[in-house]
């Protein structure tokens, strides 16, 4: 673990965990590569490599496709998801722990909720499939609230009924730098959970408060507090 140690940051037990869902997780970027890949088809432009989707893809729709598509990213939105709900669910692949892990934390008693940008109706779907959406409170993603990550708008959504507000006793996990500048912005404890530690260079602005390397090290980690 790396980015900074809990027990000498002064951290305590979190009341509630927001996840972010791709890439933290699960793994569903065959579907969305294919999907974005066959929207860059229709309109002539020109194909991403896998590695680029998962570099590039981080804000939601509303937010990333004007720049890409300008006026017509609405039609643009359309040709994606018609082609990417036709396999989502089917190439859904939960990552290692991940499923152990929530429902190791759900038994402990901590408040879980996922915070994606990912079409809200698409990602509860995605969830539901798995079987996993008895472990979430709220399963919040794009569209659902006003804005979406990196704002801290989604963060209350996900919170609601809760009786948890955004602040030091929420962690947010998320795997890219949207999620840390959205856990900063809420005021939450930014939680990297990825193999590899952050590079200098990465997250400028807005480091991650903690660094664990697998779903398995984060739900030790919790145990320890």
């Amino acid at each position: 673990m790396t980015a900074g140690s809990p027990i000498a940051l002064g951290l305590s037990r979190p009341a509630a965990i927001l996840f972010d869902w791709d890439n933290t997780l699960i793994d569903s970027w065959a579907a969305i590569h294919d999907a974005q890949n066959h929207t860059f088809a229709h309109f002539g432009m020109q194909a991403w490599t896998l590695e680029e989707t998962r570099r590039r893809v981080r804000g939601s729709m509303r937010d990333s496709y004007p720049a890409l598509f300008g006026e017509r990213w609405q039609e643009a939105g359309a040709v994606f998801y018609a082609r990417f709900e036709a396999s989502h669910l089917d190439a859904l692949a939960p990552l290692e722990g991940a499923e152990a892990m929530l429902a190791a934390l759900h038994e402990a008693g901590f408040y879980l909720g996922v915070v994606s940008n990912k079409k809200g109706d698409y990602l509860r779907k995605e969830v539901a499939r798995l079987g996993w959406d008895r472990y979430f409170g709220r399963i919040v993603g794009a569209f659902d609230a006003a804005e979406d990550k990196p704002s801290p708008v989604p963060v209350h959504l996900a919170l609601a009924g809760s009786d948890v507000q955004p602040g030091a006793e929420v962690w947010f996990v998320g795997d890219a730098d949207i999620d840390i500048e959205c856990a900063a912005r809420a005021g939450c404890v930014s939680v990297l959970l990825r193999e590899t530690a952050p590079d200098v260079n990465e997250f400028i602005g807005f480091p991650p408060v903690i660094h664990v390397e697998s779903c398995l090290a984060l739900c030790n980690l919790l145990r320890t507090l």
